[in-house]
């Protein structure tokens, strides 16, 4: 088991690595690696991430085979699938780092704010469901000053969203609230920069 604050430093240099276009991982996606995994596994850290293709959590961190157990929807949002994964690898492999990983520019954050200022009428139950998720993070930012600049909104929808989600992880779950009073488990929220390629830790 690596501790939670040996795990963060471990991103942080992979995620140097990745933004200096210094690639180290390529050991870790070997056959013989591969073969390794093939008996078990155990990732040092949990990333909740956004499904959007430009933020692929293994590459930006230059990490490889069985190094993160990376779960990746809309909005890095977090509902039950999400809590329960987050759980099952804490649990279950000892995993004691959790980073919710947001970026700029975040598709699901932006679609969100189109729809609080002008709903759309028959949305997709399922779309509907993502945005209600982010809804509660993001609607107030719209009655402050930030609704008249769109990239400064976006960009604290974005880090109102990572905050929320951290919140929801270590306040939503007794599983994880046990395993951060007793285990050591850490969950901080995390920002990716698609301009300059560099991760930013929110660890408070």
């Amino acid at each position: 088991m690596i501790p939670a604050r040996e795990a963060l430093q471990r991103l942080r240099e992979g995620n140097l690595r990745f933004a200096a276009n210094v690639r180290g991982s390529e050991a870790f996606v070997s056959h013989t690696r591969r073969v390794e995994l093939a008996a078990g596994q155990q990732p040092f850290a949990i990333i909740l991430g956004c499904s959007d293709s430009r933020v692929p959590a293994e590459i930006v961190f230059d990490q490889g085979l069985g190094d993160l157990f990376v779960i990746r929807v809309a909005g890095n949002i977090v509902a039950p699938s999400q809590v329960g994964s987050v759980e099952f690898s804490a649990a279950r492999y000892f995993t004691r780092l959790v980073v919710v990983l947001g970026h700029s520019q975040c598709g699901a954050i932006l679609a969100t704010l189109e729809e609080l200022r002008t709903p759309t009428e028959n949305q997709s139950h399922n779309l509907r469901a993502i945005v209600d998720r982010l809804r509660p993070s993001v609607e107030s930012l719209l009655h402050t000053e930030l609704r008249n600049d769109s990239d400064a909104l976006v960009r604290e929808a974005v880090r109102a969203n990572i905050r929320a989600s951290v919140d929801h992880l270590r306040h939503g779950s007794q599983v994880l609230e046990e395993l951060i009073q007793r285990e050591g488990l850490l969950v901080v929220g995390a920002e990716y920069s698609l301009e300059t390629g560099m991760v930013e830790f929110f660890e408070s």
